[in-house]
């Protein structure tokens, strides 16, 4: 049975079905009622079952895996030369993260009897929700910014779903995707409010755990846009802590692309309103508005994390030194390894930390 929605604001619930809200009334994003922990002790590594992929979690989560390939438990690897974890996340099915939220999200559409699921992504979140609602057997329309990758345009219509492309900025083509939702052309499978999507990023921080003998590391710096990987870790760790399988929550780092940088504006930080142009190369983190803006200040506050916003230079000096070391990503995913670089220049990540950092996107997405 499928869990009910409510609302941490202000409490009002509402019934699971396909007609359910993709919002509260009140305009905060919706949350399951169910929270469901696991008992007992965790299993090492070396003893679990990884075949189910991130589904190895179940326990955890409020969806059944309807639809699936497998997917997660992306590698951990030492990255000597940045002192630091990667975990290799543009290994996944569609090339990103993002299908960690694609499979618990069609999963619901399923558990809900929903016939059409629609989208508004900058690519990535477009390609992964297109290829897992042709999984599913579902309908989906996929509303893109007109000048979209190519690679990521293809990946969305090789999968049959219909790519609405929107003139005007990436919060157009949001505006333009809920205005459809609003009319009753579909079931809002949004990687930015449905919490079906974070039920599946929070796995991020499982298979950490898991892959570093059920420790939590020093620090995790990942991108922000709309912050889905972020607040997944966020709240992934710290339900590890509430079923007791661990003690202590890393701290959070975010990075933003500069001029589309609003948790660093709250946080007053610095490298904001210096003169430096717009961030034109992160285009996966372009968001001037996240939808749970308010959710990624208190996961930041909660474990002393910081937000700093990186220009072009800083992102294509990391992106090459990546793709010097083997590891061949979209332009988005240097962001994070660029703010590691800052935050240890500015001492926020001392020399004996112990840090991850997730790639988040194939650079095969740039062609």
């Amino acid at each position: 049975m499928s869990s009910d929605l409510t609302c941490p604001a202000c409490g009002t619930t509402y019934a699971a079905g396909p007609d359910e809200p993709w919002r509260c009334e009140c305009g905060r994003a919706l949350e399951y009622v169910e929270r469901p922990l696991p008992e007992g002790d965790p299993l090492p590594l070396s003893r679990l079952d990884t075949s189910d992929g991130l589904w190895t979690f179940f326990e955890f989560l409020p969806i059944e895996p309807h639809v699936t390939f497998h997917e997660g438990f992306t590698p951990l690897v030492d990255a000597p030369e940045w002192d630091a974890e990667f975990k290799l996340e543009y290994v996944f099915p569609t090339g990103s993260f993002k299908d960690r939220g694609a499979t618990t999200t069609l999963s619901r559409a399923v558990e809900l009897g929903v016939e059409k699921v629609i989208e508004d992504s900058s690519g990535n979140a477009g390609a992964a929700i297109a290829t897992y609602a042709a999984r599913a057997g579902l309908e989906a329309d996929i509303y893109v910014p007109a000048d979209v990758k190519q690679s990521k345009l293809m990946t969305i219509q090789r999968a049959d779903a219909r790519p609405v492309r929107i003139e005007g900025t990436r919060q157009d083509v949001t505006d333009a995707c809920i205005e459809a939702v609003e009319e009753g052309e579909g079931w809002y499978a949004s990687h930015a409010w449905n919490p079906a999507f974070y039920a599946g990023t929070m796995t991020f921080a499982f298979e950490v755990a898991a892959q570093r003998g059920w420790t939590v590391p020093d620090a995790v710096v990942l991108p922000v846009g709309h912050g889905t990987l972020f607040l997944g870790a966020y709240q992934g760790f710290a339900r590890l802590n509430e079923a007791g399988i661990v003690d202590g929550m890393p701290k959070l780092l975010a990075g933003q692309a500069q001029g589309y940088a609003p948790i660093v504006e709250e946080l007053d930080g610095g490298g904001v309103d210096d003169g430096t142009e717009p961030s034109e190369i992160a285009d996966g983190i372009q968001i001037t508005t996240p939808a749970r803006g308010t959710e990624i200040l208190e996961a930041i506050q909660e474990t002393d994390g910081d937000a700093i916003a990186l220009d072009d230079d800083e992102i294509e000096t990391a992106i090459d030194r990546l793709h010097r070391g083997g590891f061949y990503v979209e332009p988005t995913s240097a962001v994070a390894p660029a703010a590691l670089s800052r935050y240890r220049e500015e001492g926020v990540v001392d020399p004996d930390d112990d840090v991850v950092v997730p790639l988040t996107g194939s650079g095969l997405k740039t062609l």
